[in-house]
C-alpha cells in the first residue's frame, strides 16, 4: 500500500517492530528515525511503559523527531509524549478493588483448569501494571527462547481465558504475544487506543495507517479493523522493515 495522504503511522510493538520484549535493532531504529522526518508515529502495545523504554532505547532521533513520536503503553490506557523528556499525559488506572478482583480471578482460573506454572520462571507471572493486569506464563523477564518453547509445548492460555471470563465477565481479556494474557477494563483494546490517538493527536481515520502482526481474527491487533483505519499485516519485524523501505522510497521519489 502507499503512504501518500497519511499523517500518522501506528505500530504494534512485539512481533512488529521487535521480537517479544527484545530491544529494537539498529536498522529498525534508523528506518523509524527516517520515517519521523515525514509523518507522526504512534506505538501502541499491551506492554508497560518500562518495557517501551527498554525496547526502544536504541532510537537516536533528535528532539524534533521525538516530538512526532508517541507512546501508548498498556493498550492505550497510558499516553506519553516527548517534551524535552518523556512525560505521561494520562493514565486510566484500575482501582484497587478492580486489581484485586482480576488477580483473584487468575488464581481461581488456574485451579479450575488444573494449571501448573513452569518450574522455572523469570520475574513476576501475574504483573500489576496499574492500568492492566498481565499474566506471562514464564515470567515478565523471560528470554524469548523460553517463551517460544512454552508456546510450542505448554500453551494453555485459551483454557485460562475461558475460565477467567466466568469470574470477570465485565473486563476485557486478550491473549497477545507468545505467552501473555492481558486484562483491562471492558472496551479497552487497540480500537480504544486508535480512538485515543485520534482525540489527542488531531488526526482522522483516513490519515492513519496501522501496522501489526496480529490483525487476524482473535489476534490482539484485530480490534483496529473495526475503526476503519487502513491496516497492514506483517509476519515479523523483517517484513516491517521491507514495508518501511518502500514507504521511504515514496517520500524521496
Amino acid at each position: 500500500m502507499s503512504i501518500r495522504g497519511k499523517k500518522l503511522v501506528a505500530f504494534d510493538l512485539d512481533g512488529t517492530l521487535t521480537e517479544s520484549k527484545m530491544p529494537m535493532d539498529a536498522e529498525m531504529a534508523d528506518l523509524l528515525d527516517q520515517l519521523l522526518h515525514h509523518v507522526m508515529v504512534a506505538i501502541i502495545s499491551g506492554g508497560a511503559y518500562m518495557q517501551f523504554e527498554r525496547q526502544l532505547a536504541v532510537l537516536k532521533s533528535g528532539p524534533e523527531e521525538l516530538r512526532k513520536l508517541f507512546f501508548f503503553p498498556t493498550t492505550g490506557t497510558r499516553f506519553f509524549r516527548y517534551e524535552n523528556d518523556w512525560k505521561q499525559i494520562y493514565a486510566d488506572e484500575l482501582t484497587e478493588d478492580e486489581r484485586t478482583k482480576i488477580k483473584d480471578a487468575f488464581e481461581k482460573a488456574f485451579v479450575d483448569v488444573h494449571y501448573a506454572h513452569p518450574k522455572k520462571v523469570y520475574g513476576e507471572v501475574v504483573e500489576d501494571r496499574g492500568t492492566q493486569i498481565t499474566f506471562s506464563a514464564v515470567g515478565q523477564d523471560a528470554p524469548i527462547e523460553a517463551k517460544k518453547l512454552w508456546k510450542a509445548t505448554q500453551d494453555r492460555r485459551a483454557e485460562i481465558v475461558q475460565a477467567l471470563e466466568k469470574y470477570i465477565p465485565d473486563f476485557e481479556v486478550k491473549m497477545p504475544g507468545l505467552s501473555s494474557i492481558d486484562v483491562t477494563r471492558k472496551g479497552v483494546d487497540k480500537a480504544y487506543g486508535i480512538q485515543k490517538i485520534e482525540e489527542l493527536l488531531g488526526v482522522v481515520v483516513p490519515e492513519i495507517v496501522f501496522v501489526g502482526d496480529a490483525l487476524y481474527e482473535g489476534g490482539n491487533d484485530h480490534a483496529v479493523i473495526r475503526t476503519g483505519v487502513e491496516t497492514v499485516a506483517v509476519e515479523n519485524a523483517e517484513e516491517t522493515k521491507m514495508l518501511l523501505r518502500g514507504w521511504l522510497a515514496e517520500f524521496t521519489a
